[in-house]
């Protein structure tokens, strides 16, 4: 495979498909794609703003004379470091999964943004959101722009002479996630389904579902994987999620089976827990979502809850000050 060098911008992947990255990958900083044959066009999500957006789509329409007419857009989960920016490209018919579409319309960016601009009245949780994300970027002017069309498992799209082939894997990562397999070109974008370097974040679950999504790129033919956060891999990145996952899922159960909290479960896993990636805070939302399938929904812990803890670990191991 034609692997991109790990830099902001576009990347010719070859046979028209591209990938937009925004190292390091970390909090907000999502990766992109764009899928072009005959003319036709076929954008796989927008960024967490719509500067950061209209920059993306400034290059890919200089770069690639197609895109300066966008006509499918395919979210592939509801996250705002994914969606934010669609209405930017609001002419587009705008495609995700149904589930992908209830979550926006449940968790409009409104409901985020406020929490941004009044961060010092969250306490703790606050404060964390406000270092890892709200000063990094701008919110202003976001409006909620959902999918127009939806679909329940897999659907299958044309762009020009290709066809793309949309899967959903969810709940996993969020209540709905797709991957959008172009086979023709070994090539498949996966959105927050893959992170590369990086410590993910189960923000819904079960594991078990990550997991066997991993399981089904890895039966593809596919050399090249454009990761929702991460530089572009082959299926070596696919095989060390998966164990990740695995290695955690494992971890977390023999603690939960030996009485621990799970506040205490998590300062104990993420010690040793890939601890060469970014974003290691993350291990507390992975920790607590993995004890709440544990215990088959009886904890349901809020998500002050989880931020707390989360950021009383974050300042005492990170160089960062507290705001």
């Amino acid at each position: 495979m034609h692997k991109p060098p790990y830099t902001k911008g576009l990347h010719d992947l070859g046979n028209g498909c591209w990938a937009y990255l925004q190292p390091n990958g970390g909090w907000g900083y999502s990766n992109a794609g764009l899928i072009v044959d005959h003319e036709e066009t076929l954008l796989v999500d927008t960024l967490f703003d719509l500067p950061l957006t209209a920059q993306m789509l400034s290059t890919m329409r200089e770069t690639v004379p197609a895109a300066k007419d966008i006509q499918m857009l395919v979210n592939t989960h509801a996250n705002g470091d994914h969606t934010y920016g669609n209405q930017l490209v609001k002419n587009a018919r705008i495609i995700a999964s149904h589930a992908c579409k209830k979550e926006m319309e449940r968790r409009p960016p409104e409901a985020f943004i406020k929490i941004v601009l009044n961060w010092q009245d969250y306490g703790e949780s606050g404060a964390l959101i406000w270092e890892l994300m709200g000063r990094k970027f701008n919110f202003s002017g976001i409006v909620n722009t959902p999918p127009t069309e939806t679909f329940e498992t897999q659907r299958t799209l044309k762009v020009g002479d290709k066809l793309v082939n949309l899967y959903n894997v969810g709940p996993a990562h969020t209540s709905g996630d797709v991957l959008v397999h172009v086979p023709c070109d070994g090539t498949v974008f996966t959105g927050d389904v893959m992170f590369v370097e990086g410590h993910p974040i189960i923000w819904a679950g079960p594991v078990e579902n990550w997991i066997n999504a991993c399981d089904r790129i890895l039966s593809w033919d596919v050399e090249t994987i454009v990761p929702g956060h991460g530089r572009v891999c082959d299926k070596a990145g696919v095989r060390e999620l998966r164990l990740y996952l695995v290695t955690l899922r494992d971890a977390a159960k023999s603690c939960y089976d030996a009485g621990l909290k799970w506040t205490e479960a998590a300062e104990e896993i993420v010690l040793d827990l890939f601890p060469h990636w970014i974003d290691r805070e993350r291990v507390f939302i992975n920790t607590a979502t993995l004890y709440r399938h544990f215990s088959a929904g009886e904890f349901k812990p809020s998500v002050t809850d989880i931020y707390e803890p989360m950021a009383a670990w974050y300042w005492a191991n990170s160089c960062h000050s507290h705001p």
